[in-house]
């Protein structure tokens, strides 16, 4: 019997957590440092969870772990740990983990990386200048058409991104990122980008540098507000399947985006495994990449696993091992809808500490995957700015869409806010089987 880690602690964490614990294989799942939801007795459908308390960025006490623990497979979700070489300091151990090198991982550590391997791999992007010193960056900006994308090259929690019509704004926000230092480092190299028009998409591909297993494309929602108004997020809500999605573009996404890059990185000698996130948008011309992450979404991660059934562990043990085996796991027909409850404030500033009422009701209708969580006096409090990630499965988006939103309406806390338009089209109406993406 197996024992996996899981790195990190939020809900995509838990959503990990849960879905290799019902793998027949696995014994126990360890949550480092996990939140109050991810530590959970055996019983008869999964196996046991628990929390280490031991910090996703603390390589060394990591490694330390896997090894007195006797892991047998350790499973990165944040992006922070791949960019600071969790996976080198693992491998150089003899440990077994999924995810990239940190080198490979610079897909998403920095954008000006990523839009340069992918001019040289001819993968579909949006037209872009990559800028080191705030003079060049404003006059390019001063002359760019609008609308414009602003974005800190380094990792900014998903908070490093302005798309505006405002170049007043533009511009605000440019000299926040270089010259006032709002995300530190992450901010002193930016790209400016021409806006693409479309629907976005993300896709998911789990892959050992040569072969892909592709999850269930999904469609997240990053701003705050009803209406995709309102600041970026790290995601208020995701679902998946995306309604609509042609067989033949997502062949189009693997030939023309997914091959290319893991051919790239390949050639420049760093392989890429684990899992690589594509935010494309669907432009007249074709899809087009906004972005890379190199691991999967949160919180489109809550909607894609519960779609999946199987062996996660197979899964992910095969990749881990360069013999990717695609037929560890099918994707079930049916949909999954998350929804994400956040605390007053969020993505600003937010109270912690307000108790959780309702989540054993909630239980009974969707899941309930645990973020911004901890166990406090037999009870649950907000710990983080998302709080809960709710997601409900249904036959049809709108079942899921349905089961999501009354599991919800169970669920209490002071200062709770969640959107009400997931999975809802921009004209206002839930999406359905036959709405095109």
């Amino acid at each position: 019997m197996k024992k996996v880690l899981v790195i990190g602690s939020g809900g995509r964490e838990h959503a990990l957590a849960w879905a290799l614990a019902c793998s027949p294989q696995v014994e126990r799942v360890d949550v480092a440092p996990g939140n109050g939801g991810t530590a959970w007795p055996k019983d008869s459908g999964r196996a046991e969870a628990r929390r280490v308390p031991i910090a996703a960025d603390d390589t060394d006490r990591l490694a330390e772990y896997a090894l007195k623990a006797g892991i047998d497979l350790t499973v990165v979700g944040p992006e922070a740990p791949l960019a600071a070489g969790v996976v080198d300091r693992f491998r150089a151990l003899g440990l077994k983990i999924l995810g990239p090198e940190r080198k490979a991982a610079a897909l998403e550590a920095s954008k000006s990386f990523a839009k340069a391997l992918m001019a040289e791999a001819g993968v579909p992007t949006a037209e872009f200048a990559t800028f080191d010193a705030f003079e060049p960056a404003r006059e390019y900006l001063e002359a760019h058409p609008l609308p414009v994308v602003v974005k800190a090259s380094g990792l900014a929690a998903g908070k490093g991104v302005l798309v505006t019509g405002d170049r007043d704004e533009a511009l605000r926000f440019l000299k926040a990122l270089m010259l006032e230092g709002r995300f530190g480092p992450a901010g002193q190299t930016v790209v400016i980008e021409e806006f693409l028009e479309g629907p976005e998409l993300s896709v998911f591909a789990l892959t050992d540098g040569k072969r892909a297993f592709f999850f269930p494309p999904a469609r997240d929602h990053k701003r705050v507000f009803d209406g995709d108004r309102g600041p970026n997020t790290g995601g208020m809500g995701a679902f998946a399947p995306v309604p609509g999605i042609d067989p033949g573009l997502l062949d189009r996404v693997k030939g023309e985006i997914f091959f290319p890059v893991f051919k790239s990185l390949e050639d420049r000698g760093t392989p890429f495994t684990g899992i690589l996130y594509a935010g494309l948008k669907l432009t007249p011309e074709g899809p087009k990449v906004l972005e890379f992450n190199v691991r999967l979404g949160d919180p489109e991660a809550q909607a894609v696993l519960p779609l999946l059934e199987g062996d996660l562990y197979a899964l992910f043990e095969s990749a881990a091992e360069g013999r990717l085996n695609p037929e560890a796991v099918q994707v079930k027909p049916g949909y999954a809808l998350t929804v994400v409850a956040a605390s007053e404030g969020y993505p600003g500033p937010y109270p912690k500490g307000r108790p959780i009422e309702g989540l054993e009701a909630a239980q009974g209708r969707a899941l309930v995957f645990h973020a911004g969580t901890e166990r406090q006096n037999g009870g649950w409090v907000t710990s983080g700015g998302r709080v809960l990630a709710v997601t409900g499965l249904g036959v049809t988006l709108s079942e899921a869409r349905e089961a999501a939103y009354s599991a919800l309406s169970a669920i209490h806390f002071a200062g709770m806010h969640y959107r009400r338009d997931i999975g809802v089209t921009g004209g206002g109406k839930p999406w359905t089987t036959s709405a095109q993406g």
